[in-house]
């Protein structure tokens, strides 16, 4: 049995475009604390997303259970694919993802255990819409939502709440527990060349995880990116490094940009302010961690 200190925690991601939700992978597999019961994947090629996270996971020397969830949005809005996807393993195709339905997956995991599993959610929110939909049960019983997304200093949308709106707008008005962290404070925090050396250390996982930063910067022509998807991870395993504000309502408006409204009639806080050299500092250390960690372990 876990102990009582131990998260048990499933991490939903649009893993494979961004490098962030490969960092954020990483960062959970390093943290000692975290029982990372499962990944399922949203939006556009799942079933490869899937296979990415597989293959990552099994670089760290451990057994993850992934199962590809919903491809498209709730109203079948167009996915936008970046075309790099995977293209670092050639032999991607023969990594085999779990057999079963990523949104039963999440009801069950977080019906089945009453405010003991949280959720780390670092895409486009159609997965947790879906579970919402098919569960009541499931906001009631999870014990926290954990979601990049959003930009609460301005009208622009941020991307993962706007590839699904309608989605993002059923997560939020669902009464769940949530903490949201935007990009407000994500873009504030910058992983450079020497976080990117210190990471490469860490084994097989690291240099793969190198490889995909250097490739997300020629994606991006920038010698430098913003962890977005791990920020929002350690929003749960570090709370002291942020700040965060009081409940209130997220409003999701049909572009995907955000609004809050504080108050009594919503349970979301948003993270409002983030120590950012030491944040990286502990994403980089996280990563690392992950290299010594026993390789053991089997699919949950």
């Amino acid at each position: 049995m876990a102990a009582a200190s131990t998260r048990r925690v499933i991490f939903d991601t649009d893993l494979g475009t961004d490098v962030d939700d490969a960092l954020a992978l990483a960062v959970l597999l390093g943290s000692p604390e975290v029982d990372l019961l499962g990944c399922t994947t949203v939006y556009g090629d799942t079933p490869l997303r899937a296979r990415l996270a597989k293959r990552l996971a099994r670089l760290a020397g451990r057994a993850l259970t992934v199962l590809p969830g919903s491809a498209g949005t709730l109203t079948g809005r167009d996915v936008r694919w970046a075309g790099h996807e995977g293209r670092l393993f050639p032999d991607l195709a023969e990594e085999a993802v779990d057999e079963g339905d990523a949104v039963a997956y999440l009801v069950d995991r977080v019906t089945g255990a009453p405010g003991e599993v949280d959720v780390v959610a670092v895409g486009p929110l159609t997965n947790l819409a879906r579970a919402i939909t098919a569960s009541p049960a499931f906001a009631r019983d999870v014990r926290h939502l954990w979601i990049m997304g959003g930009r609460f200093d301005g009208p622009a949308p941020e991307h993962n709440l706007a590839c699904d709106p309608e989605a993002a707008a059923v997560v939020f008005d669902s009464g769940a527990p949530i903490t949201v962290t935007g990009l407000e404070i994500t873009t504030a925090v910058r992983m450079t060349a020497a976080d990117v050396s210190a990471i490469a250390t860490a084994g097989p996982l690291g240099q793969a995880l190198a490889a995909e930063i250097e490739q997300w910067w020629r994606v991006r022509n920038e010698q430098w990116n913003h962890p977005h998807d791990p920020i929002a991870a350690l929003t749960l395993l570090t709370p002291d490094l942020f700040t965060f504000s009081r409940e209130g309502r997220v409003v999701v408006g049909e572009n995907g940009a955000t609004a809050f409204e504080p108050g009594p009639h919503g349970r979301t806080r948003l993270t409002t302010s983030a120590l950012t050299d030491q944040v990286i500092q502990e994403i980089t250390h996280r990563i690392t961690s992950t290299h010594h960690q026993d390789p053991g372990g089997s699919p949950r």
